[in-house]
C-alpha cells in the first residue's frame, strides 16, 4: 500500500485528492497539512511513501518546504510530487532544481495523478506532458552546452550518458529498456549510478541537466 500525504491550503483541494487517492486500490491518505511546516512535521511524524505538494500556501511556500526537507536527513528521501494550477516555467524549475520528483497539474486527469504517485513511489520521475514540454522548449531556445565543456559529465560512461538522454524523454524504466532491449533493472542500475555521479537528487533533475547540456537520444 502506498502511504500517500497531501500538503494544501486549501481543504476542498485536500478532500478532492483523498477521494480521489482512496479510491485506488494500492494508496491510501495517511495525513494532511494546510502548510509548509506542517507538511515538514506530518513527514517526521508519519511514515509517507508520497508527498503531494502545493506551491503557494501560507508561511513557507512549496519551493522552501521542498528545499527544507531535501535538507532534513531524516526525512530527504520522500519523494516529493508538486501538484499546483500554476502552469510556470519558474515554479516548474525551481521544484526541480528543489528535488521535486513529480509536477502534475491540479486539473490532471485522475488516472494521471495516480500513475504519478506509482511512478514516483516507485523511484522514477513523473511530469505531466505539458510540464515536459515546457522544460524542452525553453532550453531548445538557448544555446546547448557542449556536454564535454562540464567536468560532472566527464565521469558518466557512454552507456550512462545514453541513459540521461533517454530519461530526458520521459520514459519509464520499462520503456527505455524495451527501446534499448535491455532489462529495467539494468537501465535502473545505469540511470542510479549516473544520478550519484552528477549529484542529482531526482530524475526529474536529470531531465533538467541533460537539457541543459544537450544531451539527446541517438535517432
Amino acid at each position: 500500500m502506498i502511504r500517500v500525504a497531501l500538503a494544501d491550503d486549501h481543504e476542498l483541494v485536500r478532500m478532492g485528492l483523498r477521494a480521489l487517492i482512496d479510491r485506488e486500490d494500492d494508496m491510501t491518505v495517511v495525513g494532511e497539512a494546510s502548510g509548509g511546516l506542517e507538511a515538514i512535521q506530518l513527514l517526521r511524524r508519519e511514515g509517507v511513501d508520497v508527498l503531494l505538494l502545493d506551491v503557494r500556501m501560507p508561511g513557507i511556500d512549496g519551493i522552501e518546504t521542498l528545499r527544507r526537507i531535501q535538507a532534513d536527513p531524516a526525512i530527504a528521501g520522500t519523494p516529493v510530487i508538486v501538484v499546483t494550477t500554476f502552469e510556470m516555467d519558474r515554479y516548474v524549475f525551481l521544484a526541480l532544481q528543489a528535488g521535486a520528483a513529480g509536477f502534475i497539474l491540479k486539473d490532471a486527469v485522475p488516472h494521471e495523478l495516480a500513475r504519478a504517485i506509482r511512478v514516483v513511489s516507485a523511484g522514477e520521475a513523473m511530469l505531466s506532458p505539458s510540464v515536459t514540454r515546457r522544460v524542452i522548449s525553453l532550453f531548445a531556445q538557448q544555446t546547448a552546452v557542449d556536454p564535454a565543456l562540464d567536468p560532472s559529465l566527464d565521469e558518466l560512461t557512454e552507456r550512462e550518458r545514453e541513459m540521461v538522454a533517454w530519461v530526458a524523454t520521459g520514459f519509464s524504466n520499462e520503456e527505455i529498456g524495451a527501446a534499448l532491449f535491455v532489462s529495467p533493472a539494468t537501465v535502473r542500475t545505469h540511470v542510479s549510478r549516473a544520478m550519484l555521479k552528477l549529484g542529482a537528487r531526482s530524475r526529474a533533475q536529470l531531465v533538467v541537466i541533460a537539457v541543459r547540456v544537450g544531451l539527446t537520444v541517438p535517432r
